[in-house]
């Protein structure tokens, strides 16, 4: 994907909750990509976000073949570590 690192660096920046290094990947990404790309970067990383706590505050179970699919995946990201996820298996 093009940009594909940068972009990734500035979502994981935004996830991340460190002011200092989200401005810097804000300034990087605006610098190489432009104003309009940071606007959808954000917009991109917020609707994922969005989405992800609906689900889990509206307790959407998720389907059988999916966490079938997902357990090494889900364990070795620690997603259900704090339980978030467990009604939703």
């Amino acid at each position: 994907m093009a940009h594909g690192a940068l972009l990734i660096a500035f979502a994981e920046a935004v996830l991340a909750g460190d002011g200092a290094v989200l401005e810097a990947s804000r300034m990087t990404l605006r610098a190489e990509l432009g104003d309009a790309a940071l606007v959808d970067a954000a917009a991109t990383v917020a609707s994922f976000n969005a989405v992800v706590k609906i689900a889990d505050g509206t307790g959407i179970p998720i389907e059988e073949t999916k966490a079938a699919a997902t357990a090494d995946l889900r364990e070795a990201l620690g997603l259900d570590r704090d339980g978030s996820t467990a009604g939703r298996r």
